[in-house]
C-alpha cells in the first residue's frame, strides 16, 4: 500500500500541472450535491480559454487520469461533461490512506524552516481590563490564536508585552489566553541617552510635564520609506515619554535576547540576530496610528531594530443594540450569564452554582466569544479593516444555532458520549475490542456524509493549519494579513456535517457480528474527526468537553 500523507494542495497542484503551462484551473468541490458525482472540477469556460474550442488533448486527458506523485490522491476516473472535466478519486483508497494514519492529519502540512522566529506584539495588553475595548479584545484573541498556530507550525514565538497588571492577568486566564507575565519594567538607560540626542531642540524642556522627554521628528523616516510603505502621511513627530521608552526597551530586549528552545527564561537567553526575527504588531484600528509612531521611533533610536516589522490591523467591533462603551469584561459577564440561563432552561434547574458545571460554563462562554471574534477575518483585500458586528441576542448561545462556538462544543460532547457508549458496551461484552486499523474495510464507508467529513474537514486540515500560520513578511508594505478565521470556519462546517450525519446514521448498531465491520470503519472515521476537532479547539485555547 502507498504511504505518505495525502494533500488537497498537492493534488490540485498535480492536476494543474497536467494541463500544462498557465494559471490554475482546477478547484476542489465542497458541496454535497456536487460531491455525489465529482471531487474536483476544471470548468468548461476555463478549458476554452486554455485549449482551442475547449477540447482537451488526449495526451493531457491521459495525464490527468493517470495522475501520481507525493501527496497526490489516487484518481478513479475523469470524464468530459458540459460542466468541464470532472474528476473523482478512489474514495475507499483515500479513506484507507487517511484513516490509517489519523495523527498525520492533525498536524501542519509543512513545518516551518528551522530557526524561524516571530515576535508578536499586542499593545492592548498594557491597559487595565476595565478599559479594554472590544476592538482591543479582538486584537488580543487574534494574537493568541496566531501564536498557537505558529507554535504548532514549529516557529519560535515571543509574546510582548509581558503583562504586569494582575487584574489583566486574571482576565486573560479567564479567557484562556496564554500570555506571559512580568513584575518589573525593562531598563531604558541606553534608549534614554539616544532619545535625548535626537530630541527636537526647539522649546523649553524644563516646561515639559514629569515623565515627558520631548519630541522626536519622524517625518524624514516616513519620506525615506516612501508613501507606498503604508505609513500615515500625517506622521511628523512623536512625543517621547518614559512609558514609551519602557515599551521600546521591552521590545528591544525581547528581540535581542531570545530564549533557548523550550525555555521562557529571559535570564538564560543568549544574544540573537535582530534581522532574523519578524516583528508583528497586532493592533486594533484605533491603535494603528500610535503603533506606527512606535515602529518608526524604534527604527530611529535603535540601530539594531528588526528590519522586518509588520502591522496586523484588526477592524472595529460594533455591538448591535448596545452602548459603544461596552468593555471586554462586561461582554464576558454578559455571555456567561446567557450561558448559565440557557443551561437552566435546558436542564430545568439552575446549575450555575454546581461545581461540576462551573468550569463547563466558563469554557462555553469563552468558546462563544472566541468564535464570534475569530470567525471573521481581521482584515481583507477589499476592506483592510472590516467591521465586525456582534449581536447580544441569545441565539448565539443555543446549541441549535449552527454558527456558534457552543454548537461546536456541543458536537464535541456528542462525540465524547458516542465513544463512551462504545466503551461501555464493549466492557459489557456487547461489542468486541477495537481491531487493528489495518484490518478495517473502508469500502464499507459509502454514505455521502462520511465522504463529506473526510474530504471537507480531515483531508484538508493539515493544509489549513499551515495557511493559518503563513505570514508573508517579505511582501512590500507595512501591513500584513493573517487567515486567523480559517480554523473557526472549518470547525463550524465540520460540526454541521457531523451533526447531520449523526442525526441520520445509527453508528453504534446492534451487537451482530456481520455489522461490526461497518461500525468499526465508522468509528475510525469519527476518531479522525475527533483529532481534527480537538486540535482545532487547542488552536483556540479551548479544551474538549464531554458534556453540555
Amino acid at each position: 500500500m502507498a504511504t505518505g500523507r495525502l494533500g488537497v494542495e498537492e493534488t490540485l497542484g498535480a492536476l494543474n500541472a497536467a494541463l500544462g503551462p498557465g494559471s490554475p484551473v482546477w478547484f476542489k468541490e465542497t458541496r454535497a450535491r456536487h460531491l455525489r458525482a465529482r471531487d474536483f472540477l476544471a470548468p468548461q469556460r476555463a478549458l476554452q480559454a486554455r485549449f482551442q474550442d475547449g477540447e482537451v488533448p488526449e495526451c493531457v486527458f491521459h495525464a490527468v487520469t493517470s495522475l501520481q506523485g507525493p501527496g497526490v490522491a489516487p484518481v478513479l476516473r475523469c470524464a468530459r461533461t458540459s460542466a468541464g472535466l470532472e474528476l473523482q478519486l478512489q474514495r475507499s483508497a483515500v479513506f484507507e490512506r487517511v484513516l490509517g494514519a489519523v495523527a498525520d492529519y492533525a498536524a501542519p502540512a509543512a513545518p516551518a524552516a528551522p530557526g524561524s522566529r516571530v515576535l508578536l506584539h499586542c499593545p492592548a495588553l498594557r491597559a487595565a481590563p476595565c478599559a479594554l475595548r472590544l476592538s482591543q479584545l479582538r486584537a488580543v484573541l487574534v494574537a493568541d490564536h496566531l501564536a498557537r498556530a505558529l507554535h504548532a507550525h514549529g516557529v519560535s514565538v515571543r509574546l510582548v508585552p509581558a503583562v504586569r497588571d494582575r487584574h489583566m492577568s486574571t482576565f486573560l486566564q479567564q479567557l484562556r489566553v496564554d500570555w506571559p507575565v512580568a513584575s518589573e519594567r525593562a531598563a531604558t538607560e541606553a534608549l534614554r541617552s539616544r532619545t535625548l540626542a535626537e530630541l527636537n531642540p526647539a522649546g523649553d524642556r524644563e516646561a515639559l510635564p514629569p515623565g515627558v522627554l520631548g519630541y522626536v521628528y519622524l517625518k524624514e523616516l516616513v519620506e525615506e520609506r516612501g508613501r507606498t510603505a503604508g505609513y500615515d502621511p500625517n506622521l511628523e513627530n512623536c512625543l517621547v515619554t518614559e512609558d514609551l521608552l519602557s515599551v521600546l526597551a521591552e521590545l528591544q530586549a525581547a528581540v535581542l535576547h531570545w530564549p533557548e528552545a523550550g525555555s521562557l527564561d529571559l535570564a538564560a537567553a543568549g544574544d540573537s540576530d535582530a534581522d532574523g526575527c519578524v516583528v508583528v504588531h497586532v493592533v486594533s484600528c484605533e491603535e494603528e496610528f500610535q503603533q506606527q509612531k512606535l515602529d518608526l521611533l524604534w527604527r530611529k533610536l535603535d540601530d539594531q531594530a528588526p528590519l522586518s516589522q509588520k502591522h496586523l490591523v484588526c477592524g472595529p467591533v460594533k455591538v448591535a443594540g448596545a452602548p459603544g462603551t461596552l468593555t471586554a469584561p462586561e461582554y464576558y459577564e454578559y455571555r456567561h450569564a446567557q450561558v448559565c440561563e440557557a443551561s437552566a432552561m435546558k436542564h430545568s434547574r439552575d446549575l450555575a452554582q454546581d461545581p461540576a458545571w462551573t468550569e463547563t460554563f466558563r469554557v462555553l462562554s469563552v468558546a462563544t466569544i472566541k468564535f464570534e471574534m475569530l470567525s471573521t477575518a481581521p482584515q481583507s483585500q477589499l476592506c483592510p479593516v472590516p467591521q465586525l458586528l456582534l449581536t447580544l441576542a441569545d441565539s448565539s448561545i443555543s446549541t441549535k444555532g449552527t454558527k456558534s462556538g457552543i454548537f461546536v462544543m456541543y458536537n464535541c460532547a456528542r462525540l465524547a458520549t458516542l465513544f463512551e457508549g462504545y466503551k461501555h458496551n464493549m466492557e459489557q461484552g456487547l461489542y468486541p475490542t477495537f481491531p487493528p486499523v489495518s484490518s478495517l474495510d473502508f469500502s464499507l464507508l459509502h454514505d455521502e456524509g462520511e465522504w463529506l467529513l473526510l474530504f471537507n474537514s480531515v483531508l484538508p486540515f493539515p493544509g489549513l493549519l499551515s495557511q493559518t500560520a503563513a505570514l508573508d513578511h517579505t511582501a512590500p508594505g507595512l501591513h500584513i494579513t493573517a487567515r486567523t478565521e480559517t480554523v473557526c470556519k472549518l470547525l463550524v462546517q465540520l460540526s454541521m456535517d457531523f451533526s447531520s450525519y449523526y442525526n441520520r446514521v445509527h453508528i453504534l448498531g446492534e451487537p451482530r457480528p456481520h455489522l461490526f465491520g461497518q461500525m468499526f470503519a465508522r468509528l475510525q472515521l469519527l476518531r479522525a474527526v475527533c483529532e481534527v476537532l480537538h486540535t482545532g479547539l487547542a488552536m483556540l485555547g479551548l479544551p474538549p468537553l464531554s458534556h453540555i
